[in-house]
């Protein structure tokens, strides 16, 4: 469990501290609007009404004592901007924020910002390669070239073992595991057989991973 300092109660505010709750996270969120602050309590420990670019307040919540500062403010990149600066003058230990445009991104990580999310560029990526490609099922980004997919599995791959297939050896693409009816298994050994009701996970580069399932 980790003590998370939430600030901005909009749409992606709100969901970013529904996820915290349901993972058991003690959550206290910020926001300047009392409506979104009162519609925010059932799902964070405490919840606040604040400026965040005032440094007094933001010293008031005790900014060193949180694992993470999370910088959800979507309406005003300024404010956005100068609270992320006053969190790690402050001594924030790790400062996320969101961008929403690939400049904001560039100013927040100048600024004090440790990460930076962009939801609708990251949307954006998954949505383009999940429907344009007839294998991939679901994927997860690791850095610029590698990525983790789940994949179905070819036709022509049913029967053969993971040892038949060594896609390691031909295409450096690692197998992690093997869902069935939605159960992962991370068990797998060179014997395990391949079926039609099987998806893989498999850790590659994007360029591997293409031309090993075609895609």
């Amino acid at each position: 469990m980790k003590s998370v300092l939430l600030i901005g109660l909009g749409r992606f505010g709100k969901l970013v501290a529904a996820q915290l709750n349901q993972l058991g996270h003690e959550v206290l969120a910020v926001d300047n609007i009392e409506e979104r602050v009162n519609d925010s309590l059932d799902i964070v420990t405490n919840a606040q009404i604040g400026d965040s670019t005032n440094p007094e307040f933001l010293d008031s919540l005790g900014i060193e004592n949180f694992d993470v500062c999370i910088v959800t403010i979507c309406d005003d990149f300024q404010s956005s901007l100068e609270t992320t600066s006053l969190l790690k003058e402050l001594g924030a230990k790790l400062v996320v924020a969101r961008a929403e445009r690939d400049v904001q991104e560039k100013f927040l990580l100048r600024n004090g910002a440790d990460e930076v999310v962009y939801p609708e560029k990251q949307a954006a990526r998954w949505t383009a390669i999940r429907y344009t490609a007839d294998h991939i099922l679901d994927y997860i980004r690791i850095d610029e070239t590698k990525a983790i997919f789940e994949v179905t599995i070819p036709e022509n791959w049913f029967g053969l073992t993971i040892a038949e297939l060594d896609i390691r050896k031909k295409y450096n693409i690692n197998i992690m595991g093997i869902k069935t009816e939605g159960k992962l298994d991370i068990n797998i050994t060179p014997d395990t057989v391949l079926t039609q009701d099987k998806t893989l996970l498999v850790l590659g580069e994007y360029k591997s991973i293409q031309k090993c399932f075609r895609i």
